[in-house]
């Protein structure tokens, strides 16, 4: 009787250790992991799949986060910028960028227009506003994103001609938010 009891016990130990490696620590994670098993979510957004491959909260990454997004036919990111820089790699499906290049100035301003599609790559430069959009009715559009800095700060704007100062900071992001932890107070 004793020995189911042990195995019990010690396989949710087990399984404890585990639960908090995916969650919130790099403790104890495999260094190497399926993608298909790391947690996705849309954090509120219809159309999206955020999967964090690794990154700077979940995985202790300090210089590069890594993310893989899927979106839905028609559907977009909110017209944002960052303090990073941010490349895509699109793995499927098809879509349009939409790049405000003229970010530092008041406002992000009228946005120029790119044709992305399967195994096409771009970048984005800090702050510089934009927007993705998965154009096609029929396909998810599919990319693996590189940021650099993390974790990000993200701004979100309502249209192009918005000034940036009426801008909405979000800090931590939503998929940073659940593990999140401020760095200690400066005394000085």
């Amino acid at each position: 009787m004793a020995v189911p009891f042990l195995t019990l016990f010690f396989g949710f130990i087990f399984l404890s250790a585990i639960a908090e490696a995916s969650q919130c620590s790099i403790k104890g994670l495999p260094l190497v992991r399926n993608i298909s098993e790391l947690p996705q979510d849309n954090y509120g957004r219809g159309g999206l799949s955020h999967i964090t491959v690794a990154g700077s909260v979940l995985h202790g990454m300090k210089e590069v986060e890594v993310w893989l997004q899927t979106f839905a036919p028609r559907s977009r990111t909110p017209i944002h910028r960052h303090s990073c820089e941010e490349v895509f790699v699109v793995l499927k499906g098809s879509g349009t960028l939409y790049l405000a290049s003229g970010s530092h100035e008041k406002h992000p301003g009228k946005p120029q227009e790119f044709k992305i599609y399967s195994n096409s790559t771009f970048h984005i430069p800090v702050n510089d506003a934009h927007q993705v959009w998965n154009s096609n009715e029929d396909e998810d559009l599919q990319m693996l994103v590189i940021i650099s800095r993390p974790p990000v700060k993200y701004e979100e704007t309502k249209d192009w001609f918005m000034p940036h100062t009426a801008s909405k900071l979000k800090f931590p992001y939503y998929w940073d938010e659940h593990c999140f932890e401020a760095p200690p107070k400066d005394e000085l």
